[in-house]
């Protein structure tokens, strides 16, 4: 047990966290005795540490084979996984697989076994199919978000991967909605049951009634977005070709936003949340793809720009605000020309814009690219060190890092952004001559 406990304590400095939080500290508690575990959390409770940390307990390290896998339904949701996963700072091989990535790069880095392999269930089958992994040793088995999973169409596959398992011994479910039954292929009879869907407190959420008619929809959303003073925020429609028009229509008037749809080439939606992530953009327009699974802690504002068709969406679309015990504001578009959903309760709050309302707000940062990543063994302290040295960057100029296989992305203060680009464009990072720009 000693062990045990200067293994999570020193998890728990390296990632940030003081202690375990109840959900944690249950599933670590349950699943010393269970062998199948049904978590049910939503996004933003810790859930992701909750069922990493137990896994990572678990792993052999004389072992060169599969441990455990976990399967997530989107691509953005199995990346985050994994970053949480490193951020433990293992000594554990973790490898992430997924649609739009290249296989030949997934293929070449499974060559050495992962002990951790994440990734989304259809190109998990691909690889099984081409036969470039052994899922056989494989012992923890992972679902998250289990019910989105079954919504887009995943049980198929999922059985597909579950049958490859031939000394599998612990099973994980992790979810949003309870289930009663489930797939008798599962052999999931009786799960240690981890429950925090009614224990955990409301999100405080202000609702708002916001009126527009539709000759003036598109203004009157301009003039909310800027009230809102550059805090983060989502706007949702219905459509990719609406998160279209109105991203374009704010552009025109000079309001900086970036969409996110799932008519959109992966590397573009990775491109945009990275942005939207480390502050370039104050704003995302996005589909229902946005309202689930994407870590973004601290949004302050949801505006409901098209009511979705389902109640279920448009709590989650709401889910998005209000996160990890912060307050946050939904607005609701009412718009008495049209139809409104029997499930909308028009608030009894109206939203009035201010009368000194200020324009556009530009972000103080913006995204730089860098044509180099952890397959040219580039990582983020690389970056840090080359921006200070050959850029003079201070540490408060640099935000956030994002760092892909072949590419990475870094926000840094803006205000100087054409004399430090003049600096380093013709300089090396690690020896190695990249292209280095402002991401598009």
């Amino acid at each position: 047990m000693n062990s045990e406990k200067q293994h999570i304590d020193s998890i728990l400095s390296k990632i940030g966290f003081k202690e375990l939080n109840d959900l944690q500290k249950e599933t670590l508690e349950k699943s010393k005795t269970a062998k199948d575990m049904f978590i049910l959390s939503q996004t933003g409770s810790g859930k992701t540490f909750a069922f990493l940390l137990p896994l990572f307990l678990r792993l052999d390290e004389k072992s060169t084979d599969i441990q455990a896998v976990i399967l997530a339904p989107s691509r953005e949701l199995a990346i985050q996984i994994e970053g949480v996963f490193r951020s433990m700072k293992t000594n554990f091989k973790v490898l992430t697989c997924y649609g739009g990535h290249s296989m030949q790069v997934e293929k070449n880095s499974l060559s050495e076994s992962p002990a951790v392999l994440i990734g989304t269930p259809g190109r998990i089958c691909d690889h099984i199919t081409r036969h470039t992994i052994d899922l056989s040793q494989v012992k923890q088995f992972i679902v998250d978000e289990y019910d989105k999973s079954l919504e887009f169409g995943f049980e198929d596959q999922i059985k597909f991967i579950y049958e490859e398992f031939t000394s599998l011994a612990f099973t994980t479910l992790v979810s949003a909605t309870e289930h009663k039954e489930f797939p008798t292929y599962l052999s999931f009879d009786h799960p240690a049951v981890i429950n925090h869907l009614s224990n955990s407190e409301e999100p405080a959420i202000n609702f708002w009634n916001f009126p527009v008619k539709t000759s003036t929809k598109f203004e009157r959303l301009f003039d909310l977005l800027c009230s809102f003073n550059g805090e983060l925020t989502i706007v949702f429609c219905n459509f990719r070709e609406a998160t279209e028009s109105v991203n374009e229509y704010l552009s025109e008037n000079g309001y900086d936003s970036v969409i996110y749809h799932g008519g959109m080439e992966q590397d573009e939606r990775e491109r945009a949340l990275i942005k939207f992530r480390n502050g370039s953009y104050h704003t995302l327009i996005c589909t229902d793809l946005g309202s689930r699974g994407l870590d973004i802690p601290e949004i302050q504002h949801v505006v409901h720009f098209q009511f979705p068709h389902s109640e279920e969406a448009f709590i989650h679309r709401n889910g998005r605000t209000a996160r990890m015990k912060a307050n946050g504001s939904s607005y609701l578009l009412i718009n008495k020309e049209e139809d409104m959903p029997d499930y909308i309760q028009i608030p009894n709050s109206e939203f009035r814009i201010p009368n000194d309302l200020m324009g556009p707000i530009e972000s103080p940062w913006i995204t730089l690219y860098f044509s180099g990543g952890k397959k040219d063994k580039i990582n983020k302290i690389d970056i840090v060190g080359f921006l200070g040295q050959k850029g003079g960057l201070k540490k408060e100029d640099i935000g956030l890092i994002t760092v892909l296989d072949f590419t990475s992305y870094v926000s840094v203060k803006r205000k100087n952004i054409k004399s430090l680009l003049n600096t380093i464009r013709q300089e090396k990072v690690k020896g190695k001559k990249l292209k280095i720009d402002i991401s598009k």
